[in-house]
């Protein structure tokens, strides 16, 4: 993707998905706490801080926001209209650190990590590691500074290869993952990180809560990002034509990232302690060739087809189906506001504003 920076921030469109995270969550119940986010620059953690920071001005919650990354020049980048406000603060650190603060948050909102294909094939031990370290790290921060609330942002992927034909994965289901592939790094790494969580729930009573999301895009995606979705939608807002290096009939579940990050904020407030939730839109199970072919006809762009390199063959999903079953994050109140479709859509008329 484009380096967005702030510019993302004042979009009219980008600010109405905001505004709808806010309308369909009871923020007041956030009013004058203090919430860390890492991961702050990323797709998923950079929406938290915006929906956090409009938040405030909207309706004077006084939320006192942290942004955690590794990287400085980034967090700056992502958030400079925002550097000088009083309830705005950046904290540089690897999560695979203990945190270089003493601050007592009342919210960790743990959504620090590689979750994108190259980094599992360029570094799968430091994607494993910094899924079992990070995680570790903060909730013993959290444990030792009486954190109201942890919530792990974990991924779908913890589900694995069906061992039979179902329709959907529900949270209670737990599939094969080969532990000798090392494309295996990340979802292996967020099912040993959930356990990490469910243990300082048993073991010191700690608050937790977890989150596992579909296949995510939007117009947040950072500029190393080389998930399908992503790449297809860089294609197309720079005028191109869409490669696709695979038949593109694996189905999965999708999700718009105001949408997931709305249920995040579900799942924050409303979800019961000591559980999973599925982040998913039920009206949203398409095939990566079906997200390729709303892009491309709604662009006038051709999809050409391309073999792809061993290393990027290494770094594919090699799950044929990954659909997650809703129904539990739903009975939160929780409802997605955009297909697949108009969600695609949405993204590219943002970011061609931006652009």
């Amino acid at each position: 993707m484009v380096k967005i920076g702030n510019m993302l921030y004042t979009n009219k469109l980008y600010r109405e998905d905001l505004k709808n995270i806010i309308e369909d969550n009871n923020f007041e119940l956030l009013m004058n706490s203090s919430i860390l986010v890492t991961g702050a620059s990323g797709m998923i953690g950079s929406v938290i801080i915006d929906t956090l920071l409009l938040s405030n001005e909207l309706l004077n919650l006084n939320i006192k926001i942290f942004a955690l990354s590794r990287d400085k020049k980034s967090l700056i980048h992502r958030f400079k209209s925002n550097i000088n406000n009083p309830l705005f603060s950046l904290i540089v650190n690897d999560i695979n650190t203990p945190l270089n603060t003493s601050y007592n948050f009342d919210y960790i909102i743990h959504a620090a990590s590689n979750a994108y294909p190259k980094a599992f094939s360029i570094d799968p031990v430091g994607t494993i590691m910094t899924n079992i370290n990070g995680v570790n790290n903060l909730l013993n921060y959290g444990k030792n500074h009486n954190i109201k609330r942890f919530l792990f942002v974990s991924s779908g992927e913890v589900y694995g290869q069906a061992k039979e034909n179902i329709a959907a994965f529900e949270e209670d289901y737990s599939g094969y993952v080969n532990p000798i592939n090392p494309r295996s790094c990340y979802p292996n790494g967020k099912r040993a990180a959930e356990t990490l969580c469910i243990s300082y729930r048993s073991q010191y009573d700690l608050d937790t809560v977890i989150a596992r999301p579909c296949h995510t895009f939007g117009p947040s995606a950072t500029a190393k990002d080389n998930r399908a979705a992503s790449q297809f939608i860089q294609r197309i807002t720079q005028d191109k034509d869409i490669i696709m290096k695979s038949d593109g009939l694996q189905l999965r579940s999708y999700i718009y990232v105001s949408d997931c990050v709305s249920a995040l904020f579900s799942i924050l407030l409303n979800g019961e302690c000591g559980k999973a939730y599925n982040v998913a839109n039920k009206n949203s199970n398409v095939t990566i060739r079906e997200i390729a072919q709303q892009l491309a006809n709604s662009s006038n762009k051709k999809i050409i087809f391309e073999n792809p390199s061993d290393k990027e063959r290494d770094s594919f999903n090699p799950i044929s189906k990954s659909v997650l079953d809703s129904t539990k994050l739903e009975s939160l109140g929780w409802k997605a506001r955009y297909n697949v479709r108009d969600a695609l859509n949405r993204t590219v008329s943002i970011l061609k504003q931006i652009l």
